[in-house]
């Protein structure tokens, strides 16, 4: 086996396009989490770590291609995360909002609806867009100027947000009964459920690309 089971979650998602997939799939963090050992994080979850290597190895071969965005520019890697993690992040969260309100309006009788799930949606829309701004109009232009070498402050602002966002999608799930719709669950109401999931996976792409991509090859100038 070519990867070694004591390398890093962040150090295989950065090296191998199809590792975030898998370790989405079975819900290992490999963002906020990212620093533990694929050993340490597989008996965490009371997985088979050789399995898991073994699926991202087989996954390789059509999954890789292009240059890693460890290797490419710093302007163009924030113009990605802008582009495609930002502005969706901008377009959706409203809507997410609204579809819970409706999910939540129309069974409320029910005890297998996502009670404060809106409410709690509210709040992470408020906090991501903050967030977002102070990434654009502070951090970013920072680094885009070259001063990224004394961008430590600033970095470690964004990596605190960036655990509580975490901590954010962990009671989604919680509040939405681990993303499961129930039996009786409408079609507005599956529809919710799967796009909190891609959501769930997209913010964990977005904090691993600026944790382990970004701010360290910003930090090192």
């Amino acid at each position: 086996m070519m990867i070694q089971p004591n390398a890093t979650l962040a150090d295989l998602a950065t090296a191998y396009p199809a590792a975030s997939r898998v370790f989405h799939r079975l819900g290992l963090d490999y963002c906020c989490g990212g620093r533990r050992t694929v050993l340490e994080a597989c008996e965490a979850r009371g997985l088979e770590a050789r399995d898991v290597l073994e699926e991202i190895e087989n996954s390789q071969p059509e999954a890789a291609a292009g240059t890693p965005w460890s290797e490419r520019p710093l302007s163009e890697l924030i113009d990605h995360i802008v582009r495609h993690y930002h502005e969706a992040l901008r377009r959706e969260l409203p809507e997410l909002v609204a579809l819970a309100e409706k999910v939540e309006r129309r069974h409320a009788e029910k005890v297998s609806r996502p009670a404060g799930l809106a409410e709690h949606l509210r709040r992470i829309h408020a906090a991501v867009l903050e967030h977002l701004e102070k990434e654009e109009q502070v951090l970013f232009p920072m680094i885009l100027a070259g001063h990224g070498v004394g961008a430590a402050g600033p970095v470690q602002v964004m990596e605190q947000e960036h655990r509580d966002h975490a901590a954010n999608l962990a009671r989604t799930r919680s509040l939405a009964h681990d993303l499961v719709p129930p039996e009786e669950a409408c079609t507005s109401w599956r529809a919710l459920y799967l796009r909190l999931h891609e959501l769930e996976a997209q913010l964990m792409e977005h904090i691993h690309l600026e944790n382990y991509v970004l701010f360290p090859r910003a930090l090192r100038g």
